[in-house]
């Protein structure tokens, strides 16, 4: 009878060859058939390279002892037939690597695309990932002759198989020097690798940093940090091109090495040509066409060896998609659920920022119905952002749930719940484009009718028709050409596209002057007439006028939940206050009084 490790080792080779292909390893599957043109493509291309040894073969052994041109003139037009075969074969064979490279990445682009724009969502370790410039990598090895390569590596035994068939003596310096190369090449594997990868995670941390100076680069430029950051950047790419400095030496001090061996080869291959045909062993061609067919044979492993550094790179960031992929899995589709219209419910939700364990928010209950507001208020770093982000579903909630009309944020599909859901994080950004094109969403061909609507929700209409080419207008990388209050207005119109049923804003005032503030508390209004949910998360009073209820939240509990006026001491008239941005500081950092016996709470 079997063993029980026997049986366990054979149910899981069962599950391992029934656990489903990677992303990658599918899209690389469905190009089998390109692949297997290249393969053809490259038989040929090796049988067509004997081309020059067999020509020079006959010229020696044939032409000249004969003295006849027109066998001379016969060979000459054959060769001549063949190494245009050649070129045209080789041609097509490099389009098709290239064309190949090219639908892999567009079968993979956009999920690569979709796993970029989540890596900040993600565990820290996850974040300085850079798929897209992974995958560009695969793509541009695929892209060079080094593919091309490992296809002609397997008719390597065709040449030193010919070499044997010239003498058996040639055919074994041809083998000894090809097992050379190849330990060259198996040597050039282990001694890269090292460097590779240090190289890869050195430019990762280096294009990050420039990333996040570049970003912030008013903060770095008006406070005198461009010096600091730029030694530290330096530093960083100090080591990375000491990294790459130390993968280029191996690559060109072992692809030195094998050049010099592949010469020292044929001049060894010519040596012993000339040592059989002194014996009378071999013909005058021999020595010239062995010496030919031999750096044939040995060109594939000189060229792998010098484009090993490309092939190490390529497998890393195939490695790391492929990570990436499994952690990150796609999207499964869900069955689509009736538009939301009524409730949202959180049943004691508990948030905790993705890769660490410490819970930011405890236990949040409550329940709000169509047509209500709600305003979060508490101290700084209570937690009331991170109860936003669960909201909206950008972090999952560890413990509890979150529904919207009975039905959890899990239930639905990103892409189906993204219509109902209007956000304006605290850190809101607009995207290089047209005023239009950021309130719509991006979504192509958007009714223009809808994009007013948003902008007239949010009370910025008039607003936008006094830019200088208004809803056309270009706002630049990070909306630049805009103010601060003109950016928060318009993202607020973003928010209000569509008319979402859930509207959640995390200190939606805090660049807005008296103005704003009032534009903004008749959109939250405007939202609840129309059967709306929003959520404001509140520092000012001002943003508390158009919602009905507030929640306290401190330490990351919630402290209580209820009409306003039942938590906030003269409820109504501190809600009312709307102080003007600049003019009164004192009147925007004016704590609410928290109804006794709460504790109080600075808004």
């Amino acid at each position: 009878m079997p063993s029980q490790a026997a049986l366990l080792s054979a149910d899981s080779a069962a599950a391992a060859s029934q656990a489903p292909r990677s992303e990658l390893t599918a899209a690389l599957a469905a190009c089998r058939t390109a692949f297997v043109g290249v393969a053809v493509f490259s038989g040929i291309l090796n049988v067509l390279y004997l081309t020059g040894s067999f020509f020079m073969l006959e010229v020696y052994d044939r032409v000249i002892p004969s003295r006849s041109i027109p066998t001379l003139v016969g060979i000459a037009l054959l060769a001549l037939v063949l190494y245009i075969f050649q070129g045209i074969i080789d041609t097509i064979r490099s389009r098709v690597l290239v064309r190949t490279a090219g639908s892999l990445d567009e079968a993979i682009s956009q999920r690569a695309y979709q796993i970029q724009i989540k890596l900040p969502l993600m565990p820290p370790a996850l974040r300085s990932m850079q798929p897209l410039r992974d995958l560009d990598q695969v793509r541009s090895f695929m892209s060079t002759v080094g593919p091309a390569t490992l296809f002609d590596l397997p008719w390597l035994p065709l040449y030193l198989g010919i070499c044997f068939l010239f003498h058996p003596w040639i055919g074994i310096a041809a083998t000894v020097g090809g097992l050379i190369l190849i330990c060259v090449t198996l040597l050039t594997e282990v001694l890269i690798r090292g460097p590779a990868g240090e190289a890869a995670g050195l430019a990762s941390k280096r294009s990050t940093l420039a990333e996040a100076s570049r970003r912030n680069a008013e903060v770095v430029q008006a406070m005198g940090m461009a010096g600091p950051l730029g030694a530290i950047w330096g530093e960083c790419n100090a080591k990375y091109l000491a990294a790459q400095q130390r993968a280029a030496d191996v690559t060109a001090g072992l692809g030195g090495i094998s050049k010099v061996l592949r010469m020292l080869l044929q001049s060894a291959i010519l040596a012993t040509g000339a040592y059989l045909v002194i014996n009378q062993q071999a013909s005058g061609g021999i020595i010239i066409a062995s010496s030919i067919l031999t750096a044939r044979a040995l060109a594939p492993v000189e060229l792998a060896i010098q484009h090993w550094k490309g092939f190490v790179t390529a497998r890393q960031s195939w490695r790391r998609l492929n990570d990436l992929m499994a952690r990150i899995p796609a999207e499964a589709s869900r069955m689509a659920l009736p538009k939301p219209a009524e409730t949202l419910t959180l049943e004691a939700v508990s948030i905790s920022p993705p890769g660490l364990n410490k819970l930011i928010v405890q236990d949040v209950t409550f329940q709000l119905k169509a047509g209500q507001g709600l305003g979060i208020i508490g101290p700084s770093a209570s937690g009331k952002s991170s109860l936003a982000r669960g909201v909206v579903g950008v972090w999952t909630a560890v413990r509890g749930k979150i529904r919207i009309d009975g039905a959890a944020l899990d239930q639905w599909s990103p892409q189906d719940l993204a219509p109902h859901i209007g956000y304006l994080p605290q850190d809101m950004e607009l995207f290089a484009g047209t005023v239009a094109e950021n309130i719509a969403r991006f979504q192509p061909e958007a009714p223009p009718e809808a994009v007013i609507a948003a902008a007239q929700a949010a009370n910025v209409h008039e607003l936008i028709l006094g830019l200088p080419e208004g809803y056309e207008t270009q706002i630049g990388e990070a909306g630049t050409a805009l103010s601060a209050g003109q950016r928060q207005r318009i993202g607020l119109a973003r928010a209000l596209f569509g008319e979402p049923f859930l509207v959640v804003l995390d200190e939606p005032n805090s660049s807005l002057d008296q103005e704003g503030e009032e534009a903004l508390t008749r959109a939250i209004l405007g939202v609840r007439a129309r059967g709306g949910i929003v959520v404001v998360i509140a520092h000012r009073p001002s943003a508390l006028a158009g919602v009905d209820h507030v929640l306290v939240i401190q330490g990351g509990r919630q402290q209580a939940f209820g009409p306003k006026e039942a938590i906030i001491k003269d409820g109504p008239k501190a809600a009312a206050v709307v102080p003007a941005a600049g003019r009164n500081p004192a009147a925007a950092s004016t704590p609410l009084r928290i109804a006794s016996p709460l504790p109080s709470a600075v808004i």
